[in-house]
């Protein structure tokens, strides 16, 4: 999210139920090691997720944008307010050295920060977040970049592989090409589609526990169209069922994260046209949505929706209400199309030191969404 400083873009993230056999892959997988999360049950057991959003994927170091360093009583007050999952983006370029090598104290850290999690009784999810926009989409970028890649999560899933299957590892995070948007050309989509199968290669390869983790590969710039567009096809996997598809959602863009609009209104409960952009209501978030439901979820693929979020511009105090019905309507419909929702927090949810809640009002329509859908 730039408004944010989290390095989003647009797009959502889904699941549902998943049974395709060894003979439908075409080769032999390895059986899941435990059922405690399964395709079939990764909404029910993982909803709703909250996002550690501003912290372990800030720059120079984890402190700089604001936030402290994540602590048990936060895990824990995120836990009691009815989250069941978070997502920790974590940058690593910072902490390795020229031969993409991770400092292992940095990593002892990301361990740290994970079992934290984990005593709190949540899903953990980590990944290689913007990370100063290395991965980049084109062939010349690739060769480079998927070495890079491939090495830190060979170095990852290593000092992981041991954890159970409550963690989970997603591959990278909204790749694109700086400065360009829209839809994806064939080259862009090719290279996102060989990222996503590097990072499953690596981690499988590293054994233990990570022969079967759930592992989660991103659509291009993880944007819902370019995602149904050039991801139509997941990476080859060595385990049977254990892939699910990410994207974002923050449509539309003038509303959620452009601070600099006039756009504050959205949505049904709207009142003056020229502070509404009409095309991204209601109807158009389950039409996203169907996409990814109809494209993944209904082919045994579950997607998880691993950032949205509505800011606030501050000059329309009136935004508020109008925020509340963007983030209540797009949790529930991510429910109702089968989506994992994760919520952006920069950290405004939550006074991150002590754990007590700065925007309850925002964290129990998030908590009773997902209680009344589920």
């Amino acid at each position: 999210m730039k408004t944010f400083r989290s390095c989003s873009r647009t797009v959502l993230f889904c699941l549902a139920a998943l049974a395709v056999s060894t003979a439908a892959y075409g080769h032999a997988g390895f059986a899941p090691e435990s059922d405690a999360l399964s395709a079939g049950t990764a909404l029910k057991e993982m909803s709703p997720g909250w996002n550690l959003g501003n912290t372990l994927e800030a720059l120079p170091n984890e402190t700089s944008w604001g936030n402290p360093v994540p602590n048990l009583t936060l895990f824990k007050a995120v836990r009691a307010a009815g989250f069941k999952s978070i997502r920790i983006p974590v940058a690593w370029s910072q902490h390795a050295d020229a031969e993409y090598n991770i400092d292992p104290k940095w990593m002892a850290h990301i361990q740290d920060v994970v079992t934290l999690a984990r005593r709190a009784g949540l899903y953990a999810m980590i990944n290689i977040h913007w990370d100063g926009g290395w991965l980049q989409s084109t062939y010349a970028k690739e060769p480079a970049a998927t070495s890079k890649l491939r090495k830190f999560w060979s170095q990852i899933a290593k000092s992981f592989r041991d954890f159970d299957d409550h963690v989970l590892f997603a591959g990278t995070n909204e790749i694109g090409v700086d400065g360009v948007y829209g839809p994806p050309t064939p080259e862009n989509a090719a290279v996102q589609n060989g990222f996503n199968q590097t990072f499953v290669t690596a981690v499988r390869k590293t054994g233990g526990n990570n022969r079967t983790r759930f592992l989660v590969v991103q659509g291009y710039s993880t944007d819902i169209d370019a995602t149904v567009k050039s991801n139509a096809t997941m990476p080859y996997d060595t385990a049977n069922d254990r892939l699910m598809m990410e994207v974002h959602y923050y449509s539309p863009y003038n509303f959620t994260l452009n601070d600099k609009s006039t756009i504050w209104q959205w949505g049904k409960n709207a009142t003056d046209p020229s502070a509404t952009e009409t095309w991204a209501n209601e109807a158009y978030v389950d039409a996203e949505f169907q996409k990814m439901k109809a494209t993944f979820i209904d082919k045994g693929v579950p997607v998880i929706l691993g950032e949205y979020a509505a800011g606030m511009k501050s000059k329309y105090p009136g935004m508020d209400s109008f925020r509340r019905d963007w983030d209540m309507y797009v949790t529930k419909s991510a429910f109702a199309h089968g989506l994992i929702p994760f919520y952006w927090d920069a950290g405004s949810l939550f006074n991150r030191r002590t754990g007590v809640q700065q925007d309850g009002a925002v964290i129990k329509l998030i908590t009773e969404a997902a209680r009344t859908s589920s």
